[in-house]
């Protein structure tokens, strides 16, 4: 395949969590498509769906309904949620993942030898150990470790020193898809930027396609070529990074771009403040997920009927009844914003 070309088509992707007869709708008819060699940036609040629909993607957790079209290596097209077990095994080295806490995800009985070696035993057997061994030495270099190191248990290890094993352990495989499941969120800034820059690094290395999911807008907006927004398990919002910060379409984007904070203590920023609590999940209300704390809900129409994602006229995807008559405000941030703000 060649970059550029379509590697991921999720269709109408439900996700439902049922105990003791109620019905949670973590995530609800989700699509977008993902090409070669791209950055996704998933973003939202907390409990919008996002590390589910990422885990139903990698099939950590079996989708209650939909597709995920998957373009392998040799160019087959296969639905990555029905294929059978032996398949599976053969797929599941093509897509991996970076978990969020990089303390509970690794084995503190392991070494971090044994840690990054562990996917190789389980999917090539006929390995030897010396070729796992060079194999995992090699990797961890690549991604800022210690190889003297190794022969170490993870509590020996820093936060960022984790996710670096946490990324070791997700390329080792030389996998073409990483889901990056709020993979820098538990670090502090600096470490924040050193693991962002490696994974950029490692994308242009080995050609990598990012599904990054974050809180964080201001990561996203480094690191994403595209970015799809989410709010109470459905996707609102799907479009280029730069022409959602510039110009966001749904309203709750536009919420979210106005409280994204600057280092700035002159700069003032006009905020958002979304009234009221996010819906429950297991009785969200009737139509538009977002309407009741929208400031631009229409009575009897955004209340009343859920608005599909669809394409608007520039390409991009927006689940908004009004997306098209709204004339909604981005953030950019500019050094000398401030002098020109007093000048206004």
């Amino acid at each position: 395949m060649a970059r550029g070309d379509l590697i991921l088509d999720v269709q109408k992707v439900h996700k439902r969590f049922a105990s003791k007869g109620v019905v949670v709708k973590a995530v609800t008819d989700v699509s977008f498509t993902v090409n070669e060699g791209e950055t996704i940036g998933i973003v939202g609040e907390s409990g919008c769906g996002k590390t589910t629909l990422g885990r139903c993607i990698v099939r950590a957790y079996s989708a209650s309904e939909g597709k995920v079209m998957y373009t392998t290596a040799e160019g087959k097209v296969v639905d990555f949620l029905k294929v059978d077990k032996k398949e599976m095994k053969k797929i599941r080295k093509e897509i991996q993942m970076i978990f969020q806490d990089p303390y509970s995800s690794l084995d503190p009985r392991m070494t971090v030898l044994d840690i990054i070696k562990e996917p190789l035993k389980a999917n090539f057997p006929d390995m030897s150990n010396d070729e796992m061994n060079e194999r995992c030495k090699d990797i961890a270099a690549k991604v800022g470790l210690n190889v003297a190191y190794l022969n170490r248990y993870p509590h020996a290890f820093s936060g960022g020193q984790r996710q670096r094993i946490g990324i070791a352990r997700a390329l080792v495989l030389n996998p073409r898809i990483i889901v990056c499941d709020e993979a820098v969120s538990a670090l502090d800034v600096s470490v924040q930027a050193q693991v962002i820059n490696l994974l950029n690094d490692l994308k242009k290395e080995f050609g990598l396609t990012y599904l990054f999911i974050s809180h964080d807008l201001s990561v996203v907006e480094h690191i994403s070529d595209k970015v799809g927004v989410m709010y109470l398990g459905r996707m609102v919002e799907y479009s280029k990074t730069e022409e959602l910060f510039e110009k966001p379409m749904h309203p709750y984007t536009e919420a979210l771009l106005s409280a994204v904070p600057v280092a700035d203590p002159d700069y003032q920023m006009d905020r958002i403040p979304l009234q009221g609590e996010i819906p429950n999940p297991a009785n969200p209300p009737k139509g538009c997920y977002f309407h009741e704390r929208c400031r631009y809900c229409k009575k009897g129409l955004c209340d009343v009927e859920a608005p599909e994602l669809k394409e608007t006229p520039d390409g991009r995807l927006c689940a908004c009844h009004r997306a098209l008559e709204l004339n909604l405000r981005g953030f950019k941030y500019e050094e000398g914003a401030k002098d020109k703000q007093k000048t206004e």
